[in-house]
């Protein structure tokens, strides 16, 4: 870091750290789930409420963070986004039950959702411009080593020691980063906070809930169909309801006026529809390695190494292929090559040698990876100075969404095949995750037709991207 300030390299250190732990936590329970079950009693394809609670909680929160900086400071709202964080990881770790461990990620999740807004407003807010790509790039390190440990990790430690440990070692780490916020981080804070529309706040962060709870519910596993139908109602009525609000309210959460870009529209409706299936397979494939093909969880996470080593590789390369060949081309197939690459872990046998599998993840996960970077330049190239800091946090919220309810479609999907599948006395989930697969692959090449409503002048290179804004640089792939 030789470019930057010396002053301020601290607060470069502890942005990264919080990111990392962040992102780690995104993805290190995937590959536990099994081990969690069968300590707390429940079967494996019950947990899908682990992962859900934690990203939806990011989702629902992550509008109000930067208001919250702005009022707070932003010393005082990382800190306090680390001890929740921390705080809730020792809460995961004591839980003996899963509703305790569900209500343990919401803490958990709080503390994450500032993690990263704030993070990145803290270096915007810090470095000179000039110096901002380079301290961004700084922290956006971690936050991709994050997701390529995880699942590694989160095997060895519910194999060789225990499932607990993958959140009490956040405990150290949290009480390290905290007392670093607390005494090295530069305060920054608005004089004069902008005006926050709280009840468009409630109305928008109960419509994304209420719909998500209302999906989780169709497996049949955890709540009662009229419930669902309510919910599902209430949340598409409280959905419509902030959108008529922001239509008229002098600052709402997010402009509307921000959908007047094209490439943003579309590029934010894509992240949306296509993520579902992305969102669904970080929680499918740990758990086919293991209940179906027999992998240990240790095993299990290196075999996710292929697709997390073969996402940062691609991502070198993934530029180049903008460049060459436009977003609007790019998208178009290239989501037809992830849904079929999902599609594709249908074929998936025990009896396949273990390099095959490794070439399944392996293409699936430089498919995703160049489609999470087309995505993410696309919806956010053309915005100008005016509706970046929007734009971006949409993105972040549309990302974490997608995630939750990518998880909880698979979840249902897989509850319906098992007991479709289970009716003759079958005990194997292999024919229900194959099923899965396909319906899940076929959800992601759907959403092709979404990028195929890109103008042709949206073609153009993805330079305009990086060098158009530093802040862009503070955008970072949720896997």
């Amino acid at each position: 870091m030789p470019a930057l300030q010396r002053s301020l390299k601290p607060t470069l250190w502890l942005v990264a750290v919080g990111l990392f732990m962040q992102m780690l936590d995104s993805t290190i329970v995937n590959t536990a789930l099994p081990a969690m079950a069968g300590s707390l009693g429940e079967s494996p394809l019950r947990m899908q409420s682990v992962v859900i609670s934690y990203a939806l909680t990011m989702a629902v929160l992550i509008p109000a963070s930067g208001w919250l900086a702005d009022r707070f400071g932003t010393r005082r709202v990382f800190f306090a986004a680390i001890m929740l964080f921390t705080l809730g990881s020792a809460l995961c770790a004591a839980s003996q039950t899963l509703p305790q461990l569900v209500a343990a990620r919401v803490v958990q999740g709080c503390g994450g959702a500032m993690l990263l807004p704030v993070g990145r407003l803290t270096l915007l807010r810090s470095f000179p411009r000039e110096q901002l790509l380079r301290a961004m790039s700084f922290v956006a390190v971690p936050a991709m080593v994050g997701p390529l440990v995880g699942p590694w990790l989160g095997g060895i430690i519910a194999e060789k020691i225990s499932w607990h440990w993958i959140f009490l070692i956040n405990l150290p780490v949290g009480a390290i980063a905290g007392a670093g916020t607390w005494y090295l981080l530069a305060d920054r804070r608005e004089a004069e906070p902008r005006q926050f529309d709280l009840f468009g706040y409630f109305l928008l962060a109960f419509g994304m809930a209420a719909i998500s709870l209302s999906l989780d519910g169709l497996s049949g596993l955890s709540i009662e169909r009229v419930f669902v139908v309510l919910l599902l109602v209430f949340g598409l009525a409280s959905v419509v309801a902030y959108w008529i609000r922001a239509s008229r309210h002098p600052a709402p959460l997010f402009p509307l006026a921000v959908f007047h870009v094209h490439t943003f529209t579309v590029g934010l409706l894509g992240n949306l529809f296509a993520r579902l299936g992305s969102g669904a397979m970080p929680y499918l494939l740990p758990l086919t390695l293991q209940l179906s093909l027999g992998y240990s969880p240790s095993h299990a996470g290196m075999m996710m190494l292929a697709a997390a080593s073969a996402s940062m590789l691609t991502k070198r390369l993934a530029t180049s292929v903008i460049d060459h060949f436009g977003y609007r081309r790019v998208l178009v197939v290239n989501t037809l090559l992830v849904g079929a690459a999902m599609a594709a872990f249908s074929l998936v046998d025990p009896a396949h040698p273990v390099w095959l599998h490794v070439i399944f993840l392996a293409v699936f996960g430089a498919v995703n990876s160049l489609q999470f970077t087309a995505m993410n330049t696309l919806t956010l190239k053309d915005l100008d100075d005016q509706y970046a800091s929007s734009g971006n946090s949409m993105l972040s919220m549309v990302q974490m969404l997608s995630m939750s309810m990518g998880v909880t479609v698979a979840a249902a999907i897989l509850a319906g095949f098992t007991r479709y599948t289970g009716r003759g006395g079958a005990t194997d989930p292999l024919p229900a995750f194959h099923s899965t697969f396909i319906c899940v692959g076929l959800m992601t090449a759907a959403s092709t037709w979404i990028f195929w409503q890109l103008s042709r002048d949206a073609a153009d290179s993805g330079r305009r991207a990086s060098d158009k804004r530093p802040a862009d640089a503070g955008a970072v792939d949720v896997h």
